[in-house]
């Protein structure tokens, strides 16, 4: 009886060895996978800026080959239909910071289509001067941003008031009631003018795959030192 039990008890820890082992060298991969990503990206946004992709490549584009891609677009803003997302600027690269918006404006394109830019933060107490910027054509240079995704904290929108908590671009064209756009944003450097104050793009990842994996190892190896405890006490009994 005693030996079937340690036998059991052995295939079952080596088994979970196994499944504990194969999820850190997973997350070994993945770890690969984000610093090639991180790489990638920080080389985008430092690059010579290309022109923006026509709209008939829009629909086969992947947010992992264009974010913080430095692009540069030319239009004509509709400050007329433009929105506001909820922000607090932490660590500001210009002169203003802490709670205030992000100005969202669409950018009316040669071809007839809209690309929603983010022309950069305004304070909550001067949220009316970034209410205009130039007229007539401009070019714009920045960074393609995907939509931000939303998590179980973040609050409803509320398009009556203009308010939104998210770069959802398809909610933010919903409001803005666009025809044909963009399914990116575009994150403008900074102007002339101080306000909106554009620049402020982080480059920011989660990346804690390397805990991740030690933390499997980890719980492999704390396993194979219960087993070993068991079958030592198996053995002296």
């Amino acid at each position: 009886m005693r030996a079937g039990r340690l036998a059991l008890a052995g295939a079952a820890t080596l088994a979970g060895v196994a499944i504990l082992v194969g999820l850190g060298v997973w997350q070994l991969q993945r770890l690969a996978w984000k610093e090639a990503l991180i790489a990638a990206a920080e080389s985008r946004a430092h690059a010579a800026p290309e022109l923006l992709p026509p709209a008939s490549q829009w629909s086969a584009l992947k947010s992992a080959d264009y974010e913080y891609r430095r692009v540069e677009a030319r239009g004509m803003f509709d400050y007329a239909h433009q929105e506001h997302v909820f922000g607090a600027l932490e660590e500001p690269r210009g002169r203003y910071g802490g709670v205030g918006f992000y100005v969202m404006t669409p950018l009316r394109l040669a071809g007839g289509e809209t690309l929603i830019v983010n022309r950069g933060f305004v304070p909550d107490a001067m949220k009316a001067e970034a209410d205009k910027g130039p007229s007539g054509e401009v070019g714009i240079v920045g960074l393609m941003r995907a939509s931000e995704p939303r998590n179980p904290f973040t609050p409803a929108d509320d398009p009556a008031h203009g308010l939104f908590y998210t770069r959802d671009v398809e909610a933010l064209a919903r409001a803005m009631q666009l025809g044909p756009h963009a399914p990116f944003s575009l994150d403008a450097e900074a102007g002339p003018d101080p306000l909106p104050q554009g620049g402020e793009t982080r480059l920011s990842f989660v990346n804690n795959h390397l805990s991740y994996a030690f933390t499997w190892f980890g719980l492999a190896a704390a396993l194979t030192a219960v087993f070993s405890v068991f079958a030592w006490g198996q053995r002296r009994g």
